[in-house]
């Protein structure tokens, strides 16, 4: 009897689950919360569903629509947020959450504001710069990606390529995309593409996820070996509202890995089509060039050919022999001017010449050592001095000076 009594007070799970939601939904019906949104993830019925957290715990959360649309602001992951609402219980999973009627901003959540401290920081390094960037090239044999072997994002890829283009070749760099040891496996998949050289561009990224799983995609050696690295690189993180840091230092940032796969690899059938238009394009500018040469051909036939070779050198003729008159002209003033230059030389220099001041009348005193007085202040009496006139010498002694 005892044993059937035990049983009778026994609680269902859904019994057990309707006191907590009674005990909670009254004891918490208008509470003000604060934290970081995380796992943001807006429906397209209008619904916001994310989880608020802090350091230590975290609480799902979810916004209706009707409240939803009184927002001046989007949340987005990594955001600290203050809300107004009530604890609900939701009892096929025996979850709490808090029901938000309003929210407001708080200021930058821990992690956004550490991704914009180092943002900025290697944005100051020039790491971010638009001037380093690399085009992808535009048909490239092998295409590089690092992400996860099993993930959604490496089969979008391969799907892609499957698509638009068989001939390119894909080499994985298995790495891990999110927790602990990520960054360091997404920078040494990096480096080992580059060090070996083992493709034309490479695709560096991961499929949707919380702020928090796209974090090894903003930290800073995986940032610094796509800014080092000398294999043009797209960033494809997450979804298309998401973004990393990664996607700054990129060459190019695609919004998706499925769009990464579009960028790097061009479609076949576009080539081939383009290949095909040039060769009709090329193939009719020889066939219009060849009768163009066809019709100027015929112009050049025996009986008018040398009246053409008459004109053509009669032209030259008459040049040539223009050019030789004004060289001719021109030889002749020069050799005019400098004669007349050299006569006017030699009558400068006749001018100077010394004979003909002594053919004046005028003579030169020497002493006996060939030193020329120009004073007498310079002689004494008895000195012996030559005196040269216009011709010959004369020897004489000095009487007297004065």
């Amino acid at each position: 009897m005892q044993n059937e009594s035990k049983k009778d007070n026994a609680l269902t799970v859904s019994q057990l689950t309707e006191l907590i939601k009674t005990m909670l939904e009254s004891s918490f019906q208008n509470i003000i919360l604060k934290g970081e949104i995380s796992n943001y993830k807006p429906s397209s019925s209008g619904h916001l569903y994310f989880s608020l957290k802090d350091s230590d715990s975290q609480i799902s959360a979810v916004m209706f629509r009707g409240a939803a649309s009184a927002l001046n602001f989007i949340p987005k992951d990594g955001m600290l947020v203050q809300v107004r609402g009530k604890i609900t219980v939701y009892g096929p999973r025996g979850n709490y959450q808090i029901q938000v009627s309003s929210m407001i901003e708080a200021g930058a959540g821990n992690i956004m504001e550490m991704i914009e401290m180092r943002k900025r920081k290697l944005a100051a390094e020039g790491l971010f710069d638009s001037a380093r960037k690399r085009t992808v090239p535009f048909f490239p044999k092998t295409v590089g990606v690092v992400t996860s072997p099993n993930g959604a994002a490496l089969r979008d890829i391969l799907n892609i390529r499957r698509r638009r283009n068989d001939k390119v070749s894909v080499i994985v760099f298995p790495a891990i995309v999110q927790g602990e040891n990520a960054a360091d496996t997404i920078e040494y998949m990096i480096k080992v593409a580059n060090e070996y050289n083992m493709c034309d561009v490479l695709i560096v990224g991961r499929g949707g996820g919380s702020l928090e799983d796209l974090l090894p995609f903003s930290e800073e050696k995986v940032v610094r070996a796509i800014a080092k690295s000398k294999i043009p690189v797209i960033s494809a993180v997450g979804h298309e509202i998401d973004w990393a840091l990664s996607d700054f230092a990129a060459d190019v940032r695609a919004p998706t890995p499925s769009a990464a796969a579009e960028i790097a690899i061009p479609r076949k059938s576009d080539i081939e089509s383009n290949i095909e238009n040039f060769k009709s394009i090329l193939f009719s500018e020889i066939q219009n060039k060849t009768n163009s040469l066809r019709l100027m051909l015929r112009n050049f036939d025996p009986e008018n050919m040398q009246t053409r070779l008459q004109n053509i050198e009669q032209k030259y003729s008459e040049r040539f022999d223009k050019a030789f008159d004004s060289m001719k002209d021109a030889i002749e003033n020069i050799i005019k001017d400098k004669r007349i230059k050299i006569k006017l030389c030699l009558q400068n220099l006749e001018n100077c010449n010394p004979q003909n001041i002594f053919d004046r009348g005028y003579s030169m005193v020497c002493d006996e050592n060939g030193k020329i007085i120009r004073k007498s202040s310079e002689l004494s009496n008895g000195a012996k001095i030559k005196i040269k006139p216009a011709e010959g010498l004369i020897f004489a002694t000095v009487d007297k000076t004065n």
